[in-house]
């Protein structure tokens, strides 16, 4: 299966105080941030979203990472880590694979959920920014409608 790489965009302009340097102008920037959520399991990206470990989070502007942190996967009931990284400020999620109830309610936040990648979560990202990481064959090898697992979270 070929990827289609996906084009990131999130971003805000921000407005500065007018100086001597700006010749007494208001100076607008453009700001360009965004979140991305990477699904974690021994420091790797993790097949199932729902059942990680844990979360990295990647606080990028103007196209580089400025802060990684991780946070613990806090559990759930049915739909709860949607809203919880939604709550955090996720724009994007990477993950080996995702149940398709996860995907409809990340869809209807307006976050991109790119599932099928594995490896290393820094490379991953810095792929994903660049623009050549493109959306993989979902790593879930099993139906999800007659699997017991709740991998929807």
């Amino acid at each position: 299966m070929s990827r289609k790489p996906l084009k990131a965009s999130y971003g805000s302009i921000e407005m500065g105080s007018s100086s001597e340097e700006s010749g007494g102008m208001l100076v607008l920037k453009w700001r360009f941030a965004m979140k991305i959520a990477v699904a974690l399991d021994n420091g790797q990206i993790s097949a199932h979203f729902g059942r990680c470990a844990e979360y990295a989070l990647y606080d990028v502007e103007n196209g580089k990472v400025i802060r990684k942190s991780v946070v613990k996967n806090p559990g759930h009931s049915p739909g709860f880590l949607p809203q919880f990284l939604g709550d955090q400020g996720v724009n994007y999620v990477i993950a080996g694979g995702m149940g398709p109830r996860a995907h409809e309610i990340f869809e209807r936040r307006g976050i991109t959920v790119v599932t099928g990648i594995v490896g290393n979560p820094d490379e991953a990202v810095e792929r994903f920014l660049a623009g050549s990481l493109g959306q993989g064959q979902e790593l879930c090898d099993h139906q999800h409608s007659r699997c017991t697992e709740d991998h929807d979270r």
